[in-house]
């Protein structure tokens, strides 16, 4: 099998690492922890610049009409960054309106794929402990939708947002305009610096709501890209910290010469290389147009145990000064925590893998012959 990027892909990739890498340096995240600011908006500017803000959107509404695979490669290189921009919320609402109902949000579509608008999304309901806070419930020719959504990104900063909704008891998604008089918002900011706020909806009236199979279509794609987000978080994580152990002294040693220390080091490697693995046997799935429910959450709950695992290994090797809020490495456990919570966090993961194993009779791919008898 050829694992070898394309030429296109391999453009996207450098494309996106320099971007990254040039505008989210040491000293401008430091800027940015002060500013305030609730995204980046010279770099979501240069993202619209070089179409990396539509990649995934279909070329029909305006997009690119890329993969995953190439998506996963941008958003590695966001997460290696930190760049606060919502390259993969924006494009994969906007994906799913274009293919599952591009009737009924024309203009929604085209002015995210030109980056008028900015949409954002939330699907942390699916994982919640309290489950989905938004009921919608038929009213004529229209249904009323009432409830909150916890912590939506940029709800302030969007247009409108892609969000689940249970109706009849089953989970929907819905296009929320943000601007309606019936939403009301509470800004706030997480840790890791994105800007968020709890949605009050009362007495909403909706006229369209998603079709049953876009909630699984949408959340497949969208564990994928938290998952790239945090290979890449991981990634940067391990590649500082080796750096780090590889000069700082104790007992006249580099630290990097006890075994504790490369051991630690080493199951960090070997936790980041089983995310890569999953995720790309995952984007694979998603761009063949493959099932891939198992293998999503497969993905999610390893995404999860390497963002803990790497995250607090980092940290105890680094000793006291990473807990030192000048010195960089703090930020990446604070996006590695985030990533996993908005993931469900591996137990959940875990449990509804779970669940689909005990439904099901074969164990993913290897066992799925009639996709793959022809190779």
């Amino acid at each position: 099998m050829d694992f070898e990027l394309s030429e296109d892909q391999r453009a996207i990739e450098q494309m996106a690492d320099s971007l990254f890498v040039d505008y989210c340096n040491d000293d401008a995240m430091r800027q940015w922890d002060t500013s305030g600011e609730p995204m980046m908006a010279a770099l979501w500017g240069l993202c619209r610049e070089t179409g990396l803000h539509a990649l995934a959107i279909p070329e029909s509404a305006g997009g690119s009409g890329l993969g995953m695979t190439e998506l996963m490669l941008v958003l590695q290189a966001q997460g290696r960054g930190l760049g606060q921009v919502p390259l993969w919320r924006h494009q994969l609402a906007a994906a799913t309106l274009a293919t599952f109902a591009s009737d009924a949000y024309p203009t929604w579509i085209a002015q995210a794929a030109s980056g008028e608008a900015l949409l954002s999304l939330s699907l942390d309901g699916i994982n919640a402990a309290c489950g989905i806070e938004l009921e919608a419930t038929p009213n004529g020719a229209v249904w009323q939708v009432n409830g909150r959504i916890a912590a939506l990104p940029l709800a302030a900063q969007s247009g409108a947002a892609l969000v689940p909704v249970l109706l009849h008891g089953q989970a929907r998604l819905m296009l929320l305009e943000l601007q309606s008089p019936s939403v009301h918002l509470t800004p706030a900011v997480m840790t890791h610096g994105e800007a968020v706020a709890d949605v009050q909806v009362e007495g909403l009236s909706v006229s369209h709501l998603l079709s049953v199979d876009a909630l699984d279509w949408l959340e497949a794609r969208a564990i994928a890209a938290q998952a790239a987000l945090q290979l890449g978080v991981s990634q940067e994580q391990i590649r500082r910290t080796v750096e780090y152990v590889s000069e700082r002294q104790q007992f006249e040693r580099r630290i990097g010469s006890f075994q504790a220390v490369q051991m630690s080091m080493a199951d960090t490697h070997i936790a980041l290389e089983a995310l890569r693995s999953s995720l790309w046997q995952l984007c694979y799935r998603l761009d063949a147009g493959l099932p891939a429910s198992s293998e999503a959450l497969a993905t999610a709950w390893l995404a999860c145990e390497a963002g803990h695992r790497i995250g607090h290994v980092a940290q105890h090797v680094h000793g006291g000064i990473g807990v030192d809020l000048t010195y960089p490495i703090h930020r990446f456990l604070y996006w590695s925590r985030a990533l996993g919570l908005a993931l469900g966090g591996s137990a959940a993961c875990l449990e509804r893998l779970g669940d689909w194993l005990s439904d099901n009779d074969k164990l993913g791919w290897k066992y799925d012959l009639e996709e793959h008898q022809a190779l």
